[in-house]
This record gives structure tokens, sequence and C-alpha cells, in this order.
């Protein structure tokens, strides 16, 4: 396509040059964009690497292979563009890539030919705002595996393919699958998901043991390549421990797992139990009864239904009556399934005052309370600040939710004192949630890092409105968790139900 292009560019053709530009590879297209190339120096550069992102460029300029198109200039340029490239580039929200995506990897995970698929880049890191969604997926022969890709209703068409890469349109987006030879897979998985500051970390590292990494993996100091199937056979070369996704960050990773100090992050496997989600006595799509079956399904010890209180902005919401009426089929409920505790919560709002929406003789009918602030009301950061610090001296109230109340990718956090607020979790014994709700994902991975530092207590909840929801919400609140640097040990509902409740009833008799 780009040889086409500098055909029609040289040629004059520029109102049809402007229109395709558009199909291009979303980061040639931003490296056009950014005035570093011209359009005949793109296809050039392209020719003759191959590149079609971010890392394929860095990559290339590194071992100084574009020079040899288009000079040393313009491979500084280069160079100087691509930290920040990604700036340029529109992003979408972490829950909308994830969905995008997951139809592609369910297919190529499928298919006999594939050795595994996985994405790659921000989306595997699971950063909140994701730049492209890339997928590797090795595989000796591409062709069979590229037309099965095409017969997928999620493909809309073709933008780009060569052997052993293709970029489809789905949903207004771009995916890119890249189908490596499998020997070599784990070093183009491990260059195409750190950041870029993650790679430079790892190749200086591997500098020191006489090695070169590149973008296929590494090379003896004689320029041998060495095969690497998976991943964690690079970081084993280079005597280091695999380093989880989710902090390939260029934030001193790697100079910690050379240490032995990388934590042990919280998985999927260390939750016990989920103590946020809706239903239909509130926003909720589904009956308590559906949430507690998809619970039972992925196996929960325990759970919490947290409704909005009356006063809530959601669609609907507990009235008194309504704290009755749940109670009572929530008891019910708990005879049908003894093999899963249900806990009756609620999730109540902060009032501008810093009251909360139900009075104490309602929030003592309930087993947990999570305290929201869901309103800014035009106040001053000192104020919402207020406000939780308020929420949090109750003795009933167990959990602060989602904390800076952002919606991703629509509406930035409360500008609070954050480093406050958790001295003030920490002060009075309040659990702080990780929310995985895609809109949220609040406390987001710097955050939960900081609150951890201070001492706070954290829970990671889905804060689910859909059964069909709950696990990947909840995966999403790991995400966030591990970016920070969680541990299971920073987390209450990585504990059996009994220390769950000595937490609240701890926080209860101060």
């Amino acid at each position: 396509m780009l040889t086409r292009l500098r055909q029609i560019y040289e040629a004059g053709g520029w109102v049809l040059v402007e229109s395709a530009v558009a199909d291009l590879p979303a980061d040639l297209r931003w490296l056009y964009e950014s005035d570093a190339v011209t359009l005949p120096q793109l296809a050039a550069i392209h020719e003759a690497t191959g590149a079609t992102s971010t890392a394929d460029l860095a990559a290339a300029a590194a071992e100084h292979r574009i020079r040899g198109e288009v000079g040393p200039e313009v491979e500084e340029r280069i160079r100087a563009a691509l930290p920040n490239l990604r700036a340029l580039m529109p992003r979408i929200a972490l829950g909308r890539a994830a969905a995008i995506a997951e139809p592609f990897l369910t297919a190529l995970r499928a298919m006999p030919e594939v050795a595994w698929a996985e994405p790659t880049g921000s989306l595997r890191r699971g950063e909140d705002m994701i730049g492209d969604i890339d997928i590797l997926a090795p595989a000796s022969e591409p062709a069979p595996v590229f037309d099965a890709l095409l017969r997928l209703p999620q493909s809309s068409r073709v933008l780009y393919r060569r052997e052993r890469r293709i970029y489809l349109l789905s949903e207004r987006s771009q995916v890119a699958v890249r189908v490596p030879e499998p020997s070599r897979a784990g070093g183009r998985l491990l260059y195409l998901t750190g950041s870029i500051g993650h790679v430079d970390a790892l190749r200086e590292h591997a500098r020191t043991r006489g090695l070169t990494l590149g973008a296929d993996g590494l090379a003896a100091s004689d320029g041998t390549a060495m095969a690497a199937a998976a991943e964690d056979e690079i970081y084993r070369a280079l005597d280091l421990p695999c380093i989880p996704v989710e902090i390939r960050q260029g934030n001193g990773e790697v100079a910690a797992a050379a240490r032995g100090e990388l934590p042990e992050l919280v998985a999927r496997r260390d939750i016990r139990g989920d103590l946020h989600m809706h239903s239909i006595y509130s926003d909720g799509r589904d009956a308590i009864e559906t949430m507690v079956e998809a619970s039972r399904a992925l196996g929960y010890e325990y759970i919490a239904i947290t409704d909005h209180s009356q006063r809530s902005a959601a669609s609907h919401n507990l009235t008194v009556d309504d704290v009755h009426r749940q109670a009572d089929e929530i008891a019910a409920l708990r005879e049908r399934f003894p093999d899963i505790a249900i806990l009756h919560g609620c999730e109540v709002d902060i009032l501008p005052d810093g009251r909360l929406d139900f009075v104490d003789q309602v929030l003592s009918r309930f087993d947990v309370v999570l305290a929201s602030l869901h309103e800014s009301a035009g106040q001053s950061p000192e104020q919402l600040l207020k406000r939780y610090g308020a929420a949090m001296q109750h003795p009933l109230v167990s959990i602060i939710t989602h904390p800076s109340n952002r919606m991703v990718p629509h509406r930035r956090g409360y500008d609070i004192d954050y480093d406050r607020l958790f001295e003030l979790a920490v002060e009075t014994e309040t659990i702080v949630e990780v929310d995985g709700a895609p809109g949220h994902l609040d406390l987001d991975g710097a955050l939960a890092r900081r609150a951890v530092a201070a001492g706070a207590m954290l829970v990671i909840n889905s804060d689910c409105h859909r059964a069909e929801l709950l696990d990947r919400q909840m995966t999403f609140g790991i995400t966030m968790a591990r970016r920070g640097w969680v541990e299971p040990r920073h987390v209450v509902n990585t504990r059996p139900l009994d220390a769950v409740r000595a937490a609240i009833v701890a926080k209860r008799s101060r």
C-alpha cells in the first residue's frame, strides 16, 4: 500500500493520498503526521524494514537500519519523534479495546495452526487507555490464519497485508495480527509488550552480559541469534525472573528484578470474593439470584450485594422498604445456596454535607457498607476530601469505593490530596477500593501503589451491573492492582470470609 501511495504522491494525486493515509497502520500514519518524514521516505523505510509500529521503528532505529534508506538526519528525527508519537494518537479505553480484541483472540486460540495468541503493547500491559490493538499469534504458515480471520464477522475490511502481518478494521479500530515463526515468537512478544523504557532497560541489562536485545530476541556478541519460543526464556538467559507484563513500564522493574526484589503480585487465583456488585434493586440488569449463580460459577466463597442508596443518581435506588425486602430475599437465597456466603450490603452516597444517604438505623442492618462520592456538587478538592474524611470516620463504613470517581475516558478524577486520603484510611481502618468497572478503573495503578505505600488495606471489586461481566471486570480490577505492584497481603478479599468479617467488626467497634 505504501508503494502505491508513493506512486500516487509522485503523480500529484493529493486528494487520494490524504484519504488513503487514514488507512495506514496507525503508528506509520502518526509518524507521517508528525512531520518527521515525508511520504516517500516513509515508504522507503517500510519497504526496507517492514516496520508498521512504534516498536518496529524503535528497533530499526536502534539497529541503524533506517539511515541506509533515508540518511542519518531523518533517522535522528524519527528517533526524536518516537517517544511522543503515541501521545499524538487517539486512544481508546481499555474496556472497549479488550472487547474488540476478544473475538480475534478467541478465534486464534482455537486454530490448530496457532501455538498461542496474546495481545501486545499497552493492551497486554493493561493501561487504562490503549494506543493500538496488536495481537501476536505464532504459526508456521500464516496464510490459513489470515484467511480464517477474514471470515470473522468482526473483520470489516483489510487495511494492510504482508506475509506475516495483517491489519484489519473492526468497529472503526485497527486490529493488527502478527504471525511469527513459533521458534522466535518469545522474543517478538517480549519486545512488543514492554514500554520503550522497559525495553531500553532490558537492552542495557543484556549489554552488561555481552548480549544484544533486538526485536526478535537476544543475540550473542558474534551476532548469533538465540531462539526463544517463550519470553521467559529470554528473561532466564538474562538471569532475571519473568517480569509481570503489567509492570513492564520502565519504572525500575528491571533493576528490582536483578536485585531479586520483585513483589509477588496479586493474581486472579488469590481472589476469594467480590464485595461490590449491583442488582435490579438499583441500576443492575440482573436479579440477585442471577448474580449469585454467576458468582458461584466463578468459585467465589463470598459476595456482597451492594445496591445504591436512596438519593444516588442511579436510574433506580434502594428505598428503606426495599432494604427490608432485599434482606428477606437474600436470606432465602442463603438457604438455597449454602456453598457461598451472600452479604447484604449497600453502596451509600456521601452527601454534600458529609452525611451518609441512610440513617444509622438503616445502615446497621447491612453486613457491609460501602461509601461513595458520585457527585462533586461543585465543591473544592479540600471540601471533597472532608466529605471522604467524614465518611471514613463513621464506624459503619467499611469501604470507600472508586475514590477518584473518574469516568474513563470522559472525566478526570477528583484533584484531591490522595496521600492524605490514604492516611485517613489507615487511621480509621477503612478499606480502599480498586474498582474494575471499565468506566472507573479506580484506583489506577499509580494511586494503588501510593495507597499500599501508605499502609492502606485495599479491596479489588468488579462493581458489576451484569452477571456475564463479573469475571471480566474483576480481571480489570486485578490488572489495575498489579500495575500498582499490589500483593495478595494488601488485599482484603484474598482472605477467608472470617477475616473479612473481622475487619468489618474491628471498624465498627472503634
